[in-house]
């Protein structure tokens, strides 16, 4: 029963606040109920009442009267402080499971100002909160997502108390924009690309001994345990072993060079190690089924790689396709227009 009543109200707040990254309060969203505080104010007024009947005592009346006048004041102030208040999403953050992705929203006022305004969801609070009719307000809250993917928060509450704590205003915020968690990076075991880069791959490769390893000359970006060090050192050529099935790229970082591994795993590696790259300031490209990211270089690409990783196989929680973040398809035909970060 009490389960049934909560979906029956649940599905009203709903209908009554859609989603949407605008929300302008007002007669219709915003709801007043006393505090606690205001509970036992108004049980004071009512036993003061009670007094002043029983004693006919003119001053009780005076002063019940003149604190029940104070409580309905308080009321209409405390919904006015809500009503007229706009909020609006500004965006989504982006971060990792468990840390926190900020969603950033800007608050403005007409005509009044709103005072000690606070928002919630889930464990996470911001309190005070100023919003002068002069100026709007940019507010920042913290919340911590579980898992990769789109993260987008069912409802934030955004709640007054003033003037006096006697009462709560109160409303919802129903976003449609959603935050974009990576995956969580794990230390990802050696596994070459399966990507082959062009007529990098076609060098001629000596065999030095063994009858499942080529032989190529060093390239950046090719891991230092390669490196026939014995070589190097009788030789002063600095080469790498090949071993069979390995002859990818190694600027290529590849979601099929992990087989017999699941999903989120070969993404946490794949994050791993794009992490690994943009802190090394090496070239990586990434590959995965459906959609190519071209190797290149620095932070901005580093964080296009992981937003690609955060969405794949997701759809997004709204309207419309999912936009895919490469440039290229894997056959190299470019990527359709409106695709991207």
């Amino acid at each position: 029963m009490k389960k049934r009543i909560r979906r029956r109200w649940q599905r009203w707040i709903n209908r009554r606040i859609p989603r949407r990254d605008h929300q302008v309060l007002n007669q219709r969203n915003v709801f007043i109920l006393p505090t606690g505080a205001g509970l036992v104010f108004g049980l004071l007024l009512l036993i003061m009442l009670i007094t002043g009947i029983n004693y006919q005592n003119s001053l009780i009346y005076l002063l019940t009267f003149l604190l029940g006048a104070v409580f309905v004041a308080a009321m209409h102030q405390t919904h006015r402080n809500l009503t007229g208040l706009s909020l609006t999403v500004v965006s989504g953050g982006e971060g990792f499971p468990g840390e926190a992705v900020r969603f950033r929203l800007r608050a403005s006022v007409s005509g009044h100002d709103a005072l000690a305004i606070s928002l919630a969801c889930d464990n996470s609070r911001i309190d005070q909160q100023h919003v002068f009719a002069a100026a709007p307000a940019d507010l920042s809250l913290a919340l911590i997502p579980s898992r990769r993917g789109y993260f987008r928060p069912d409802r934030i509450r955004v709640e007054t108390r003033f003037p006096f704590g006697l009462l709560k205003a109160w409303s919802w915020l129903r976003p449609v924009t959603a935050a974009v968690v990576y995956p969580r990076p794990l230390p990802a075991p050696e596994a070459a690309s399966t990507v082959q880069d062009g007529d990098q791959s076609q060098q001629a490769r000596a065999i030095d001994g063994n009858d499942h390893a080529d032989i190529r000359p060093w390239r950046e970006g090719d891991m230092s345990q390669r490196v026939l060090w014995k070589r190097f050192a009788r030789t002063g050529e600095m080469v790498i072993a090949d071993w069979e099935g390995e002859q990818g790229s190694p600027q290529w970082l590849d979601y099929e060079a992990f087989r017999g591994v699941d999903r989120e795993l070969r993404l946490s590696y794949l994050a791993h190690q794009v992490l690994a790259r943009v802190k090394g300031k090496r070239p990586f490209g990434l590959n995965l089924p459906g959609q190519v990211i071209d190797p290149d270089v620095g932070p901005a690409h580093g964080s296009r790689c992981l937003k690609a990783l955060a969405v794949f196989g997701l759809e997004k929680p709204r309207e419309g396709e999912t936009l895919a973040h490469g440039s290229r398809q894997p056959d190299g035909s470019p990527s359709p227009v409106g695709a991207g970060s």
